[in-house]
């Protein structure tokens, strides 16, 4: 499924627009993103967890030419289900 496509089945379920549940998805990812930036995590009870991780700096190599080369440290996002998700899947 794709943004389109989540946006289409958001509007049939919810029984309002398109546009009205784009507009709806748009600002909930951006209020999870907003949160991540400054650090925090978001809890959706039911569904899961987004955080952030501290990935240290290392060193990597070149695939091409088999160079080494510096990898610096950076921020990335985690996403961990929550036990009724898991549950629903298996």
């Amino acid at each position: 499924m794709n943004k389109t496509e989540l946006i289409e089945n958001v509007a049939d379920q919810a029984g309002i627009t398109k546009v009205a549940a784009g507009a709806a998805l748009e600002a909930a990812l951006a209020s999870i993103r907003d949160t991540l930036k400054r650090g925090d995590s978001v809890t959706l009870v039911g569904f899961g967890s987004f955080s952030v991780t501290k990935r240290a700096a290392r060193m990597g190599r070149n695939p091409k030419t088999g160079e080494a080369l510096k990898i610096k440290a950076s921020m990335a996002p985690k996403f961990t289900a929550g036990k009724p998700l898991k549950d629903a899947l298996n």
